[in-house]
């Protein structure tokens, strides 16, 4: 009996250690948002702890961001936009569900190599399908992975106030930075 249970647990353990391997994290990863219209100020926030896992073998990959961790300069528009805009309350986090396509770990150099990602964007309550360039390189044996890309903040039912429409523009530009170990 008690070399069933030990080769159970030695067996649980062997595949939690294999499933492990195929799975990259960081919970340091960025993500940064600009909505600045000219003539007026700057609209832009920076969310340094943000998390990402990406499947090497798969290519699948997950980030969650936490609303309330993005920071302005100015102490103003982080309130308006996790009380009035976001509603982080109620709306704590965005999520990214998807894959990279034609993903290979092991044709991943340490040039960056352009690749596409879709998935799923989950953000106020509301997701929308996003299909982006997505940049990877390794870094010894991590993995950088940068994107850029645009949203329209109507596609997620967020109201802006009419009197100030004209000084946030309504195609929000993205970027997120991760580096997986």
């Amino acid at each position: 009996m008690k070399r069933i249970l030990l080769l159970s647990v030695i067996l649980f353990l062997s595949c939690f250690y294999t499933f492990s391997q195929n799975k990259k994290i960081t919970r340091t990863g960025t993500v940064q948002f600009e909505a600045s219209v000219p003539s007026f100020e700057e609209v832009n926030a920076k969310n340094e702890s943000v998390t990402c896992i990406l499947n090497i073998k798969t290519g699948e990959i997950a980030s969650l961001v936490l609303m309330k961790g993005f920071r302005f300069k100015i102490a103003l528009m982080e309130e308006h936009f996790n009380e009035n805009y976001l509603e982080s309350d109620k709306y704590p986090k965005a999520t990214f569900n998807g894959k990279i396509q034609d993903f290979n770990w092991n044709t991943i150099g340490t040039s960056v190599q352009e690749f596409m990602m879709n998935g799923k964007l989950g953000l106020h309550g509301k997701s929308k399908e996003i299909n982006t360039p997505v940049f990877l390189r390794k870094i010894g044996n991590d993995l950088e992975i940068i994107t850029k890309f645009s949203l329209n903040y109507d596609d997620f039912n967020i109201e802006i106030p009419n009197i100030l429409t004209k000084k946030i523009s309504k195609i929000v530009n993205v970027k997120a930075d991760f580096l997986v170990k």
